[in-house]
């Protein structure tokens, strides 16, 4: 089996991803830095336990909190909180899929193959964050 060769620079489809998975990895370490960042300034420290606060950072929903008795009105349950969740899901479900795809075209050399692999993934992409936002404004309302 022979291996792909990298992407060269410009306006392709395999480039822009290949640039796409280095930019949303970084982005997923942001959230986490910014997240944990952030309820610790919020006073994280003091109100929770790692587990909890790590919880909260990677998901943060109003039910974490409220069951590790911490006064939701300290600013637990705000628009920051709504916001990194949902870059959150949108990166890692993006880098998830986008990872899948190159794995699965390591191993298809068939270009028609191909395009059925990646409409079958943008499909489930699309299904994913589907169930994910359902869940968060479900969650938030």
């Amino acid at each position: 089996m022979q291996s792909r060769p990298a992407p060269q620079p410009g306006l392709t489809f395999e480039y822009l991803m290949w640039l796409f998975i280095r930019i949303s990895g970084l982005g997923l370490y942001l959230v986490a830095l910014v997240g944990v960042t952030a309820a610790l300034v919020m006073g994280a420290r003091t109100q929770l336990d790692m587990g909890t606060l790590i919880r909260w950072t990677f998901f943060p929903n109003s039910g974490h909190v409220a069951n590790a008795g911490v006064d939701l009105e300290l600013g637990w349950v705000s628009l920051l909180w709504q916001i990194m969740q949902g870059m959150a899901v949108v990166f890692g479900v993006t880098h998830g899929m986008n990872g899948l795809r190159n794995i699965l075209e390591d191993f298809i050399s068939n270009k028609g193959t191909r395009l059925v692999v990646r409409v079958i993934i943008i499909l489930l992409w699309i299904l994913f964050l589907y169930a994910a936002f359902t869940l968060v404004l479900s969650d938030t309302l």
